[in-house]
């Protein structure tokens, strides 16, 4: 029963959680497709009347860009001048430009030059001019002089000064004017306004387009303009026109909205969220069915699988706890090559060795590295300790109090850097205050006879490092690299970009090492155990230090050697970037950056 509950949990669950996350991203799915959809269609409208506001437009680009017309227009002389202009040039042109459309469009031209006669039909005041189809009015320009919709008309930019808006009665009978001036372009940088256009056609053309019907059933399509007011509207509950789009109750829709630049206003679409859910239901009822159909096939599966496999698994589980308490003596065997026979041959090997890995592997091998690392440890320190207090007591044997005291002040400098608590691996930024206690130590008795200098990038002080790695081949340059009664030593740190590691640098311009002790000392460093190099003396410090590095870090680093006898030795310590626990000193010492 067990196994048969762990089967159906691990089997049964997860198909649950498969139908919830393929449930949920199924309904997201639709959402953001209908959202595209209905986002789509929207757009497509919107294209539409843009098409038909750039239609209008284009009209009355016949008359703003016609060069000939202000030359003829800005003739002042009555009479026959008048009449030819009028007659031959305008009448015509206007008649033009309304024949040129297939739409209703009212075109009602007003020129400065009064000399122009006015043509114009006598409508009744409360009557709709554009209600009789295509035609085209002239006035004067001084009937609209006092109009608020003109004085607040913006200032002209040429070729791009278009307003649509609704001006005096247009709101009532349901129409929207393209508003436009007659400029004279004799003068660019001094746009002189002849005339003025007003192309009113109605609202009902301009937003054909706008019909609810793709939407889906109860949806709505609105026109709002820039006070939220409906100027138009398309499904079975629209409110009424000029009502304000912000007391409708939206709660139950979902709204989207396109942008009418053209004319400064928007479209808004509602859609029923009860659109939404249906289809939301439909996919929720496909998933339950789906997944109780695999609980149904999964579970009486899993109950016979279980009683076959449950006999052979509680064996194997017999045997576990025994090993569990310690017991690997115990072994049992399947007949057949299944994968139940596998099992008992890989247990039955398992507590064979078990034991044998224990001790021999993992303890022995331990406890083998833990005293390998201890006892490269202590072999530095007593070395250099006996170095220095031989030069201590050389000091005081010739009377060198004052080098005496100080040597023994950097001395106890220098331990106490080294003991650091016991640790190990230290940060760089105490390694090289440790390298330099050293140098100081030297200093003190060699004077000017030794120079050394530190160029460390900074960054580098904030990883750490085995300590007393750059001491060692300091001590090896001072014993055994002098030419003449000067030595320059230069210790440079830095990243290494290609190696993700960073990369410490000995030089000196001493005597340098000939190519066959250099042989046997890079031979003695990398195979210190070895029956050739063991007991021998050759390159202790180096071989320490690289020993050290790689049991810490690995065998990715260590140290390397080149020298050039009578040019001088060059040491490349690499250690990875490994960061310390705690952030070293804001600043480092000058003489650390050269």
């Amino acid at each position: 029963m067990k196994l048969f509950i762990s089967y159906l949990f691990l089997i049964i669950v997860p198909i649950f959680i498969f139908g919830y996350i393929a449930n949920t991203i199924l309904v997201d799915l639709y959402g953001k497709q209908m959202n595209t959809n209905l986002t789509g269609t929207m757009a497509q409208i919107r294209d539409n009347i843009n098409y038909k506001l750039e239609d209008t437009q284009r009209l009355s680009d016949t008359l703003y860009f016609d060069e000939s017309m202000p030359l003829e227009i800005m003739r002042y002389e009555e009479g026959w001048v008048s009449y030819q202009t009028t007659t031959k040039l305008l009448i015509p042109k206007f008649r033009q430009t309304v024949d040129s459309t297939n739409r209703k469009i009212w075109m009602s031209v007003y020129l400065k030059n009064e000399t122009l006669p006015e043509i114009y039909n006598n409508d009744p005041p409360a009557s709709d001019p554009l209600a009789k189809g295509k035609h085209w009015e002239l006035f004067h320009l001084r009937r609209i002089m006092d109009k608020p919709w003109y004085a607040d008309f913006p200032k002209e930019d040429y070729g791009k000064t278009v307003v649509w808006r609704q001006v005096e009665d247009d709101g009532r009978f349901g129409r929207i004017s393209l508003l436009r001036r007659l400029v004279d372009t004799r003068n660019p940088l001094d746009l002189e306004t002849i005339g003025f256009m007003r192309i009113s056609v109605y609202l009902s053309e301009i937003f054909q387009s706008v019909n609810v019907d793709k939407f889906g059933s109860g949806s709505m399509l609105l026109v709002l303009d820039e006070n939220d007011r409906i100027i138009y509207g398309s499904g079975e509950n629209v409110p009424d026109l000029h009502s304000d789009y912000k007391l409708m109750d939206v709660s139950r829709f979902t709204a989207l909205s396109e942008n009418l630049p053209k004319l400064n206003w928007k479209m808004t679409a509602l859609v029923p969220d009860t659109i939404i859910q249906h289809e939301t239901r439909k996919i929720n009822l496909l998933t339950v069915v789906i997944c109780l159909a695999s609980f149904i096939v999964v579970l009486i599966f899993a109950l016979g699988v279980s009683r076959f496999f449950s006999r052979r698994v509680s064996k194997v589980v017999s045997i576990l706890n025994l090993f569990q308490q310690g017991d690997f003596h115990k072994r049992f065997h399947y007949k057949g090559n299944d994968e139940f026979a596998m099992i008992a041959a890989s247990l039955n090997k398992l507590g064979e060795q078990t034991e044998r890995l224990i001790e021999e592997v993992y303890l022995t091998n331990l406890k083998k590295k833990q005293a390998e690392l201890e006892t490269l440890q202590a072999q530095i320190n007593p070395h250099f300790l006996y170095n220095t207090l031989s030069s201590i007591s050389r000091l005081a044997k010739f009377g060198q109090v004052d080098k005496q005291h100080q040597m023994v002040m950097n001395l106890a400098k220098f331990y106490r850097l080294s003991l650091n608590d016991g640790q190990t691996i230290i940060a760089i930024h105490k390694e090289l205050e440790q390298t330099q206690a050293y140098l100081d130590i030297q200093k003190v008795k060699y004077g000017d006879r030794m120079d050394a200098e530190f160029n460390i990038e900074p960054r580098i002080v904030n990883y750490v490092t085995v300590k007393l790695i750059l001491q060692p081949f300091l001590e090896n340059a001072l014993q055994h690299a002098w030419r003449g009664d000067h030595i320059y030593i230069r210790v440079s740190g830095r990243v290494e970009q290609e190696t993700n590691s960073i990369l410490f640098e000995i030089m000196d311009d001493g005597i340098g090492i000939g190519r066959e002790r250099l042989k046997q000392v890079v031979s003695a460093m990398h195979a210190p155990h070895s029956p050739a190099n063991r007991g021998r003396g050759r390159g202790y410090g180096i071989r320490n230090v690289n020993e050290r590095i790689k049991l810490y870090f690995g065998n990715d680093y260590g140290v390397q050697l080149y020298s050039t006898p009578g040019v001088g030795t060059t040491v490349l310590i690499r250690i990875p970037m490994e960061r310390a626990a705690s952030q070293a000193p804001e600043s480092l010492d000058s003489k650390w950056t050269g």
